[in-house]
Order: C-alpha cells, then structure tokens, then sequence
C-alpha cells in the first residue's frame, strides 16, 4: 500500500507542478469522466502492481500486462460501440490461452511463488483498457497534460488517506530500508508514471484506443530483460505462454490488407 501510494503522491505532485495552468480550461462534464479515467488508471493499478509483485517475478508481471491491447478491444466493444472481427475475437481467446498457460507452468516451476496474485495484474489491465476507451472517446478533445494532471489531482486525496492509514510515517521514521526505497520511487513516480502518462495519453488522442494499449508488446521485451539482469529465472515454458498472448493480441490488432 505505500508503494502503490508513494507512487502516486509522487507523480501527483510532479504533474500538478507542470500541468496546473491546463486545468482552467476543463468543464465539469470533462471532469466526470476525468475522475473515473483517473481511478481507472492512476489509483486502482499502482496497488495492484504492487501488490501483485511481492508474489510473482517481473518478467511474469509484465507478460500478464501485454493483455491491455485485447481487453481494451473487448472494453471497447462491450461498453463503448466499437466493432471487433471474428480475427480479433479469436486473438482474445487465443491470449486468454496464453495467459492459463503461463499459471499453470509458473505455479509448476516456482511453486513458492503464488500465481492468483497475477489476478491483479489482469484486473489493471481491465481498468487500462476502460481508461483507454474513455480518454479517446470523451476527453480526445483535452490536451494529454490536462487529462493526466486531472487524473492525478482527483486521486491524490483518496491516496494520501490510503497512506495516511498504512503506516507511512512509523516506517518513515523507524525503516531505514524505506529511506533508500524512496529515490527508486521517486524514479519510478518520475519516468514509469508522470512522464509516460502523457505520452501514453498523447498517443491516444491521435490514434486508436487497440493502437495504443498496442505499446504494451515490447514491456515483457524490456522487463524480462531486466528481470534476467536482477537474478529473475524464466522457464522455457513461461516464454511459450508469453509468445501465445503476443500472437492473439497480434490477431487482434492485425490489419485487413
């Protein structure tokens, strides 16, 4: 829970900073879909990522998380009027394939890690995937600095009661751990949240909801790497998983000639 709500206080601040002149502009039905955007993306997922990774490797996290494109085409047809093919509807399965392998083969090979945790990290892409749809359909018409400040300043008060509650000032003062944990969220509140939410937000805004949650191919790519550098061991097997979710959401994103 302080992770999750270092993080986002963190970036908050950062956002708000560079980001509050923007927000004179935005009208309170903008800001409706502002607050639920930002709960989707900025307040439910950093909990759960946090959650989720003090049970399961990184490189496992970020495989989990290459499903953002296939629900972002099934939120989209569900909830919001967009038109999914047959291929795209067989590439959500196909994922959905993947990602059963990749627990049952993880929980097999690394039985001390418990795979039900990757339940939160398939519930943030959900919340991804309704974000995505929301901002291109109702907030396309806002700058991404806009949206990502506001996002940020409707959350920041509902997480400083989140960290106000976990015990944040006892670790603070009693957890010297804690103090060296700060500068790396700090980098991570800086780079992996302020500053690649505008740019996620930008991408939205001049392309299509599935062509941007489409980014999320190359993180297994880099986490896995990175992973493998941190001493994170992957199964031949966890790769396969992977390589199934990457080809249903590459048929869910393909294109008719």
């Amino acid at each position: 829970m302080q992770l999750g709500g270092l993080r986002i206080v963190f970036a908050g601040i950062i956002l708000l900073v560079f980001g509050f002149k923007t927000l004179k502009g935005v009208s309170l039905r903008d800001w409706k879909w502002i607050a639920v955007a930002g709960f989707c993306s900025s307040f439910f997922p950093p909990f759960f990522f946090a959650f989720a990774q003090t049970q399961i490797d990184s490189g496992v996290t970020s495989i989990f998380n290459s499903l953002v494109p296939l629900n972002t085409a099934l939120v989209g047809a569900l909830l919001f009027g967009v038109f999914i093919s047959k291929r795209q509807l067989l590439g959500v399965f196909i994922g959905l394939l993947g990602t059963i392998v990749l627990i049952f083969v993880g929980a097999d090979f690394n039985p001390n890690q418990n795979y039900w945790y990757a339940i939160f990290i398939l519930l943030s892409t959900l919340t991804y995937s309704l974000n995505i749809n929301i901002i291109k359909k109702y907030l396309s018409h806002l700058s991404p600095m806009a949206v990502t400040a506001g996002s940020f300043a409707v959350v920041l008060l509902p997480t400083l009661l989140v960290l106000l509650f976990s015990g944040i000032t006892v670790a603070m003062f009693y957890k010297p751990e804690v103090h060296s944990s700060l500068f790396y969220i700090i980098i991570l509140a800086l780079v992996g949240t302020a500053f690649a939410s505008v740019f996620f937000n930008k991408l939205i805004r001049i392309s299509s909801p599935v062509f941007a949650a489409s980014v999320t191919y190359t993180i297994p790519l880099v986490a896995i790497f990175w992973g493998v550098l941190d001493g994170e061991v992957l199964h031949s097997f966890q790769l396969v998983g992977g390589a199934i979710i990457l080809y249903g959401v590459y048929l869910a994103n393909k294109k008719k000639k």
